[in-house]
């Protein structure tokens, strides 16, 4: 079931947006949208602005191509939806590409290796292993990978999922006690047990899946062309900066944040070229 909430309303209803601007006067702005309650990928700040992982890459992407890029609030079941509908110019929100995805939308190259991560309350017994699930609640993202995960074992691993609109209101039933445990991503389950004592993580899923902007099925262009600008930002270590500062880890060298795609796209996935790409980097 979908549980409502009005967890981002009030930055809905109040407008907030984040213009990044890095070129000239009358330079060409790009629109597009995060879920603000994924820290550290996307947060708010106590100015009532816009912050985290993604932010900045998104900053990152601007100055690297000379343009605008006007970063709206969102939550992250809207998104897709919205940049199909011609809102948004493409998806800089945290997305995993997935085989189902890419049947309909093109991706870049990943830029984040992302791994599913149980929370739970800390009095509880940690899961070490996905058999304990049998007789738990699981509560997940509305959209997300996580709740396609769930769909897909519930009845192998014998457990029941909750769909929530926010990856914060998906924690908040574990804390009230409605579930006893939300899947989530490696980045914001870490993020929030290091927020919140109540909290502890457990067991991994080891996903093999990246993060990766997003683009409409049609606009190979306007894929190229970011996924050129987040190649150079790879060369130029900034994307590897960008773990370091909001995760306080390294990326391995094989990671996506530091290895650079030949081609453009997931490989494995739909809608990869393989044709070595051509780009000039900003020096």
């Amino acid at each position: 079931m979908l549980v409502s909430n009005k967890t981002v309303a009030f930055l809905a209803a109040a407008g907030c947006a984040l213009a990044l601007q890095a070129g000239s006067a009358g330079a060409e702005t790009l629109t597009t949208g995060v879920d603000p309650t994924f820290a550290p990928m996307a947060m708010q700040n106590l100015q009532g602005g816009l912050e985290g992982f993604n932010v900045d890459l998104g900053h990152a992407l601007a100055k690297e191509m000379g343009i605008t890029i006007k970063i709206e609030p969102s939550q992250f079941s809207a998104i897709i939806p919205a940049l199909n509908a011609g809102k948004y110019d493409f998806v800089l929100a945290p997305t995993t590409a997935t085989e189902q995805r890419a049947k309909t939308l093109l991706f870049s190259e990943g830029y984040f290796n992302t791994d599913y991560t149980f929370v739970q309350k800390k009095s509880a017994q940690p899961i070490t292993d996905l058999a304990q699930l049998k007789g738990k609640t699981v509560t997940v993202n509305s959209g997300s990978a996580y709740e396609a995960w769930a769909k897909e074992n519930e009845q192998r691993y014998g457990f029941k999922y909750q769909v929530f609109s926010t990856t914060a209101d998906a924690i908040q039933a574990v804390l009230s006690g409605l579930a006893d445990a939300a899947l989530i991503d490696n980045i914001s389950g870490p993020w929030a047990a290091k927020k919140n004592a109540m909290l502890q993580t457990s067991y991994t899923i080891r996903s093999g899946k990246v993060f990766a902007l997003v683009f409409r099925k049609d606009d190979v262009k306007g894929r190229d062309r970011l996924s050129n600008a987040l190649k150079c930002l790879k060369k130029k270590g900034v994307v590897a900066g960008l773990v370091k500062k909001w995760l306080g880890t390294e990326p391995e060298s094989d990671a996506a944040a530091v290895v650079v795609e030949p081609g453009q796209g997931v490989q494995g996935l739909p809608g990869y070229d393989p044709t070595p790409a051509q780009y000039n980097c900003q020096p």
